[in-house]
């Protein structure tokens, strides 16, 4: 291995928080391994996941910050925000998680509050598990302009349904926002 291969040009920590059981660690795994694993594990804490990928012919480094969802880890948060370059929040489609729409406000003020003005982004995931024709993205589209989120990606971390294209989206903002630095 030469030099260049283990030079990183950019390292950045994107945090990935929303309720517990959305699926914030199966969207990491699907992004990062290609694998999706049906039963639920919680998260106690936090954990993290390094990805390493090239963006034109620069090494870009990623570390995603998997915070636990659950009410009771919420006093461990702001330590793992700290170095926050982005954050994804994510809520679930799926039925009798409705609730975790309603928390996306909750999610975007703490974040705020410790990371100031990063780059966030919205997955709606367990797309599959919903007829998506029955979806106006009204309540979305509506969040994403007053929060001024990047923008707003269905995914399904079972079928990886928008997986890719909605952990690209923040990836790259991140690498236009510093490559010129």
């Amino acid at each position: 291995m030469t030099r260049d291969d283990e030079r990183k040009d950019f390292v950045f920590k994107i945090t990935v928080i929303g309720d517990g059981g959305v699926g914030k660690t199966s969207l990491i795994k699907k992004y990062t391994k290609g694998s999706f694993r049906k039963e639920y594990i919680k998260t106690l804490g936090a954990q993290f996941s390094q990805y390493d990928e090239k963006i034109e012919d620069s090494a870009v480094k990623l570390f995603f910050w998997d915070i636990a969802g659950q009410r009771e880890f919420s006093f461990m948060r702001p330590t793992f925000y700290k170095g926050s370059k982005a954050a994804i929040i994510v809520f679930s489609h799926g039925q009798g998680e409705e609730d975790s729409f309603d928390h996306i406000s909750e999610w975007h003020d703490d974040i705020k509050k410790y990371c100031g003005d990063i780059p966030i982004i919205l997955f709606g995931n367990k797309i599959d598990l919903i007829d998506e024709k029955t979806l106006d993205n009204i309540k979305e589209e509506k969040i994403v302009n007053e929060r001024k989120f990047l923008g707003y990606y269905k995914t399904s971390a079972k079928t990886g349904t928008g997986v890719y294209e909605a952990f690209r989206a923040i990836i790259i903002n991140l690498y236009q926002k510093y490559k010129d630095f």
